[in-house]
Formats: C-alpha cells, structure tokens, sequence
C-alpha cells in the first residue's frame, strides 16, 4: 500500500506551481494552444508507457519526448531567456539584500512617478496627443534603450508632454522609465503578431502588446485618434481607462 507523506504534497505543489508558471508563459506569448497540445501529449505518454505498457507504442512516444524538449528550447527560446532574466534580474537581487540588511530603506522611485505620468497622460488624452511609455520592471530593457536617444531625467508632467508633443522631434517611439527616471525615448519596439488584437487599435498599441510579452514592463498607451488611455502588462490590454483607474494600475504594479 502506498503511502502518501508530506514529500509527496511537496511534490506535487512543485508540479503544480511549474505548471502554472508554463501555462502564463504561453499564455503571454499567444502559444496557450500548444500548451494544451504539450498536456493533452503528455497525458496520452503516460496512458500508453505506463499504464497499458505498450512497449512499441511507447517507445516511439519515449523517442518523441527526447526529440521534443529540443524542439520546444528551439520553439520558446525567447520566453526562456526572459525567464532566466527575470530570475537573475540585479533588482531583484537588490531587493533582496534590502530585505535581509536594511529593511528600513526607502522603497523605490517608481511609485514617486506615478502622479506626474498619469497628470501628463490625461492632458495628453484631452488634447489627442499620441504617446507610448514603457516602465520597467524585474526585467532589464537595456537593448530597447539602445534603439532610442538616452536622455536619463528627472520625471515631470511637463517634460512627458513637451516629449510628445506633435512637433518634436522625439515624438515617435517609445519613451523608457527605469529606476524612477526617463531613460530613453524614441525607443523602438517589438511589434505583437497576435491575431486577437482588436482590429481598431493601432502600430502603437501593437508595439506595446509585443513588449510586454517579452518582458515583464507596463506599456502605457494613448491614442492619437481618440485620446483613450490604455495599459498592456503580461501580454493583455486593459483598455479604455480613466485616471483614477491608470493610477491604481500603476499603483498596484509597481509597489516593491
């Protein structure tokens, strides 16, 4: 009789929290249909190695599995650097050491910038004024810095707005917050290919989808064309905001 102890539990709550973790990576890149291909895959694996022990069945899906982690690294190279980035990410480690020294030092910038990003984003939503702001997170966006002009300033309403405004020429592109500082603008952008994308949003909210689903950053779009805010984190819109609504966002997501 098998007996199951507080090892197994753990195991099991191991499984369960990878698992998780595999199905929001999918889910963030557009690939949550071969997830459930990989599980439907692994299910009948078992059903035949295991538990009806056809030996040349199984071997052919033993032979498939081997071949199949190789072709899944080749598949989701992207998503796997970015889950080794996110691990290894400095401020994380900062974080932590703050955690374990100095737990009275003061919490990061970012949630210092969130007023002024907001004030400047509703004044450029009165005035259809298009923007696109990147803040960084976990996740080091340093090859997006370099596409851009490094202007590494203070954060205010005004330079936000003056950045944006229709004639200047920095205008176009992204603009990079990190660490509490605007770190670039001008940025260019992976563009999203997904095919579930209202079809009344445009390249800026594209560019804005196709970050945050290689990295962990909130994209903060406004649109030239109706002046409606909208934020894009972890591969998903949420459209149509209002101030108090992008501020708590903001609030909620950037507490160290």
């Amino acid at each position: 009789m098998l007996e199951f102890g507080l090892k197994d539990a753990i195991d099991i709550l191991c499984v369960a929290i990878l698992l998780y973790q595999i199905y929001r990576l999918m889910k963030s890149s557009g690939s949550l249909n071969i997830f459930y291909g990989i599980l439907v895959f692994i299910v009948v694996w078992i059903v035949v190695s295991q538990m009806f022990e056809m030996k040349l069945l199984g071997s052919i899906f033993d032979k498939l599995v081997s071949v199949g982690v190789l072709a899944l690294i080749v598949i989701f190279q992207e998503e796997i650097r970015r889950f080794f980035l996110t691990l290894g990410s400095q401020r994380r480690l900062s974080r932590l050491m703050r955690f374990f020294y100095n737990k009275n030092l003061a919490e990061d910038d970012e949630t210092d910038s969130v007023l002024p990003v907001v004030m400047a984003c509703n004044y450029m939503s009165k005035n259809l004024i298009g923007a696109l702001i990147i803040i960084e997170r976990e996740m080091s966006l340093t090859d997006i810095v370099k596409s851009g002009e490094t202007i590494d300033a203070r954060i205010s309403t005004e330079l936000i707005k003056n950045i944006f405004f229709k004639n200047s020429p920095l205008h176009d592109g992204a603009m990079i917050i990190s660490h509490g500082r605007i770190t670039a603008v001008g940025c260019i952008l992976p563009i999203s290919h997904s095919l579930h994308i209202p079809k009344d949003l445009g390249l800026r909210h594209r560019a804005a989808l196709g970050i945050t689903q290689q990295s962990d950053a909130i994209a903060i779009i406004v649109s030239e064309e109706t002046g409606a805010i909208s934020v894009a984190m972890q591969g998903e819109f949420r459209l149509r905001l209002d101030g108090t609504e992008l501020e708590s966002i903001l609030n909620n997501n950037l507490k160290p």
